[in-house]
Order: structure tokens, then sequence, then C-alpha cells
């Protein structure tokens, strides 16, 4: 017997679209510009920042001085980075990147990883051990101009996203299979409680990025397991979209409508025989999945 998941996830929907010609060592931290129809995404370990054009599909890159792996909007000139040795703040204009908020800069052993603006303008970002050393990473929040160390302990920090109303935090420990939810405080993107582990309709392997869209459902990618799987709040598993690459990273939506979602992806870690049976790892995909996302809040830069 099929069951309901099963049955959406065999729907028939059309061929992903290829972003640019490039496989990313590893291809991370997607995010979109609507007024510009702008999509951006790294590769970290490349040390490169990949621009693209939605309306034409034209894809430029740019040369980063260090590993960075994500980037909100501040305003229509400048965007907030996260790197492996902070928050920087980059000209939209001319791409030169300011130091902002120093995180972690005398610690060459780790980098940044995941990160997302918070609906109220605070701009939540993990650092990792460059070599996932166990209990070395944690997760910040930029809220009301200072750096707030939110979570500590964990290895590979992933899936940071929130609820509409900025009252619900999620993110994973990717090491761990576990994912979080945390009540926050829907001004200052900062918890409340202690977060709770969801109790996941399947193992919780490969949790990766992840993206919520407007009916509040989770767009997980599971690095490993060439797919994008649609979460309730509860955890439970609604539906999965397949990936023609094995080690999608992270989604995001994209389109003026946002109905598009836009995922990376990765080769990191695949020897010469995974990556002939895996010719489209490293690539950037530009799905038409059946539903729709919302903007990506501006990040708040000083006081609320």
């Amino acid at each position: 017997m099929v069951s309901a998941a099963q049955a959406v996830t065999q729907a028939v929907l059309p061929a992903p679209v290829l972003l640019g010609e490039t496989r990313c060592h590893l291809g991370e931290g997607p995010a979109y510009d609507a007024a510009t129809d702008t999509a951006f995404w790294f590769d970290i370990l490349g040390r490169k920042l990949f621009e693209a054009d939605l309306g034409t599909g034209s894809v430029i890159s740019h040369d980063l001085p260090l590993m960075a792996s994500a980037l909100a909007l501040v305003d229509d000139e400048r965007q907030i980075v996260s790197t492996e040795s902070g928050l920087h703040l980059r000209s939209r204009r001319g791409g030169a990147m300011t130091l902002f908020r120093a995180v972690e800069a005398d610690n060459r052993a780790t980098r940044s990883n995941d990160a997302r603006a918070h609906p109220g303008g605070a701009f939540w970002f993990s650092m990792m051990s460059k070599s996932a050393k166990a209990g070395a990473a944690s997760i910040y929040a930029l809220s009301g101009g200072e750096v707030v160390l939110l979570f500590s302990g964990l290895t590979i920090p992933n899936a940071i996203c929130f609820s509409a109303d900025g009252r619900q935090g999620f993110f994973a420990d990717t090491a761990q299979n576990e994912l979080y939810r945390v009540p926050l405080d829907p001004v200052t993107g900062l918890p409340r409680e202690a977060p709770s582990s969801l109790a996941l309709s399947d193992d919780g392997k490969g949790l990766d990025g992840a993206v919520i869209d407007r009916e509040g459902l989770i767009w997980i990618a599971r690095w490993g397991g060439a797919r994008i799987d649609v979460l309730t709040d509860a955890g439970e598993t609604i539906r999965s979209l397949a990936v023609p690459a094995r080690q999608p990273s992270c989604p995001v939506f994209v389109g003026k409508a946002f109905d598009r979602l836009l995922v990376t992806s990765a080769w990191e870690g695949q020897d010469e025989a995974t990556r002939a049976a895996d010719p489209q790892g490293g690539a950037t995909f530009v799905f038409s999945p059946g539903a729709v996302g919302k903007a990506e809040p501006r990040v708040r830069l000083g006081a609320h």
C-alpha cells in the first residue's frame, strides 16, 4: 500500500533547472533578493560567492578572501555575511567586505555554517569545527546590535529557520540526527525557553539547511538522502522532493511569487567512485515545487 506521503513524493513535477555550470565543493547558504530577482549562494571551501540573475539565468562568481557560508540583506546597498572570522558587511555595488562583529576570529579551527534572518531583524548564524569536531560548534544571534551566544556543545549546526510570526525557531545538529524547536521573543529573536527535540517521523539522518514556507511547513535538505523533506512543525514528514544530487545542503524560496525552490548541493567527502555516480553533485538547482514561500526578512544592525 502506498501512503499519502509516498503518493505526493511520486507526483510528477517539472524537472529542476540547473543554475549555472559550476559544481560547488560545498554549496551552501542560498538567499534571495526579490527586489532585484537575484539569488546568492556560497561555495564555502572554494571561498566563492555566486550571484544569479533569475530573469536571465546568468551567474557570476565572486572570489572571497576567507571562508563564508551565508548572507542576508540589510538594505538595498548592504548584505551581512557570516564568515570564519565573524560577521562582515558586504557592499552590493563593489563587493567590498568590512568586519562588523568578530566572532571566533582567533580560532582558526572553526568556520561559519548555517544562518538565517529572524522576522524581528535578528540574524542567527552558526560556527563549527572545520573538521566537524564533536561539541565544538555553537549558534549565535546578532540581536539589538550585539552578538549573543545561544547554544553551544553542538557538532554540525544546521536547519536554522523561523515561523512567520517569529515566535518559534528551529535548528538541527546534523551529527546527532536531532531537530530542535525553541520558543522565541518575536521582537528580539532570542529564546524564551530551552529548546526541545522534535519527535521526527523518521530517523532524522542528514538534517541540513531548512526554510519555512507560507503554510508554516519546514523544507529541509537531507544530506546523503538526495531529497528535500517537507515537515510539519511537530516533525512529521508529509512529502519529499527528489534532488538529482546525493548531498543537497540548503533550500530557499525564490521568484517574484516565491513559487520556486533553489537548492544547493555539494561533493564534499566523496571519493572518485562516489563522485562518478553523482555527476550533478555540487550543482545548484531551481525547482517548481508546488508550494509558495515568503520573503526573507532584512537584518537590523542596531537596537530594536
